[in-house]
């Protein structure tokens, strides 16, 4: 998701809700002051982010909307 992306990655959030703790399915992709800002299962194809990337606020935004297509177009070839 975050392939080719600056890091640090400047992002939009528009609330304050967070991730406390994740299931042990999960395995965390990215933090921002130790809070969780990406996840990922660690055996399906799933995955999210903790903010934005369609926002303006997101620069890179673009770029990690295009990852996921990518990883869901590999995805459905299987």
């Amino acid at each position: 998701v975050f392939a080719g992306v600056e890091n640090p990655l400047q992002a939009g959030r528009y609330h304050s809700l967070c991730v406390v703790e994740l299931p042990d399915c999960l395995e965390q992709t990215a933090e921002f002051e130790g809070i969780v800002m990406g996840a990922r299962h660690k055996e399906l194809p799933i995955f999210g982010v903790q903010f934005h990337p369609e926002s303006i606020l997101t620069p890179a935004g673009g770029r990690i909307i295009e990852n996921v297509l990518s990883i869901a177009t590999e995805k459905s070839k299987k």
